[in-house]
């Protein structure tokens, strides 16, 4: 029996991200497709991480197990950095994106469970554990495949936990990839003077939001301006300042998620402390108060790099390798399908610009992953193209308060459905 090669507490389990996450960057700079098709440098790491330990555990010398206790540190650090993005200042059309990428999202979780439900009876599978391959993991991810799979196995299914577990897993890698490829197709079709002009637009936004005038910070390119911040020195006190405040926001954030849970609402652990960012952003906007953006901004970056590297490493891809051809054809199916979906409908639905360019990698990642996949395909694009504030706060917020909600009303119909 294949047993713990090491096991690394939570603090080794870090130390090695960190690593995975240094390599991932070299090897993203060695293959510049990888570059040019904006995958992630944490995907890049912790997918050869994951070979690695696919290697040591099929060769029976023992796969590398580690604590993962700030994975979900990390996550919340991040998604609190996400909720200070959240300037309604800034994005006051962003009432009508919300509902129809919402919308879409919803149409994505119905999909994916009419493929997998279809494709299941075509190979002679239970309909139902075609939904162990339609939303349970793909939007659902590996806590919604642990919550619903053992639900499956109790009304008769055998293998539901064991098939979407795998499946999410599938997901999780299937998604970055996906994103960075399309959204590079539909920005490049966009027109490069076209997109630079756009870019100083949305980054003269927080400059001035007020002003109709963008004439003169229209001719910066996106480019231009992250030069000129590579050159700006990140004030301690700032930094220290942007620390606290997220601090404050994780800490209080509790017990929103508390009260949540007693009133019987179940929402993902981080959307206390992002909804307390949330306020605490418009807040300062509307005093007027000066809060160090830039350094906060700097914090959730590597918070996000090193919760994909921790996520990335704990693929036990052995359970890929022992799927059976139907899964792996009714995956292959998923794929093609939300990529079909993601390149024409959302695109062409939320604006056919450069956003809607990276709402296209967002429901990447967001359709076959978790909302953290989504926002690593966004963080790639924008740093090569610029900045995309609706997305950057549409794609978290639609994640973090509706869709799973509504993922499990569907998933439910269809198990009543389907009895």
């Amino acid at each position: 029996m294949n047993t713990s090669l090491v096991h690394l507490d939570p603090y080794q389990a870090v130390g090695v991200a960190a690593v995975v996450l240094v390599f991932g960057r070299w090897v993203t700079a060695k293959f510049p497709i990888l570059h040019k098709y904006c995958i992630p440098a944490p995907v890049v790491g912790g997918f050869i991480f994951a070979i690695l330990n696919l290697f040591l555990y099929e060769s029976g010398i023992g796969s590398i197990s580690f604590d993962t206790t700030f994975q979900s540190f990390f996550m919340t650090i991040f998604y609190c950095t996400v909720g200070m993005t959240a300037s309604f200042r800034q994005l006051n059309k962003g009432g009508k994106d919300v509902a129809v990428f919402l919308v879409l999202v919803i149409i994505i979780c119905t999909m994916q469970n009419v493929i997998g439900c279809i494709l299941a009876v075509v190979f002679g599978l239970d309909a139902r554990l075609g939904l162990a391959m339609g939303s349970i993991p793909l939007v659902g991810g590996h806590g919604t495949s642990g919550s619903f799979g053992p639900l499956l196995e109790s009304m008769g299914v055998s293998g539901g936990t064991t098939v979407a577990i795998a499946s999410a897993t599938f997901g999780l890698v299937a998604g970055s990839i996906m994103g960075g490829p399309l959204a590079n197709l539909r920005i490049k079709k966009l027109g490069v003077h076209t997109l630079a002009s756009q870019n100083a637009a949305l980054c003269a936004i927080e400059e001035d939001a007020e002003s109709n005038d963008n004439d003169e910070i229209s001719t910066r390119t996106y480019a231009a301006a992250l030069e000129e911040n590579r050159r700006s020195n990140i004030n301690q006190e700032r930094f220290l300042n942007g620390a606290l405040v997220i601090a404050f926001a994780v800490g209080a954030g509790t017990l929103i998620y508390d009260f949540f849970i007693k009133v019987g609402i179940t929402f993902p652990t981080y959307i206390g402390a992002m909804l307390l960012a949330c306020v605490i952003r418009n807040a300062t906007d509307y005093k007027k108060i000066d809060i160090p953006l830039e350094e906060i901004d700097c914090i959730g970056h590597l918070s996000l790099n090193l919760y994909l590297a921790l996520a990335l490493m704990g693929l036990k891809l052995w359970e890929l390798s022992s799927l059976a051809i139907a899964m792996i054809v009714i995956l292959l199916a998923q794929c093609i399908a939300l990529a079909l979906f993601a390149y024409f409908p959302v695109f062409h639905a939320m604006g056919k610009n450069y956003e809607a360019s990276c709402f296209v990698t967002a429901s990447c990642g967001f359709g076959m992953g978790a909302t953290a996949n989504a926002m690593a395909n966004v963080a790639a694009v924008n740093k090569k193209y610029g900045p995309s504030p609706k997305a950057l706060f549409i794609v978290p917020l639609v994640g973090a308060l509706f869709i799973d909600f509504f993922n499990s009303l569907i998933i439910t119909g269809f198990l009543n459905v389907l009895r």
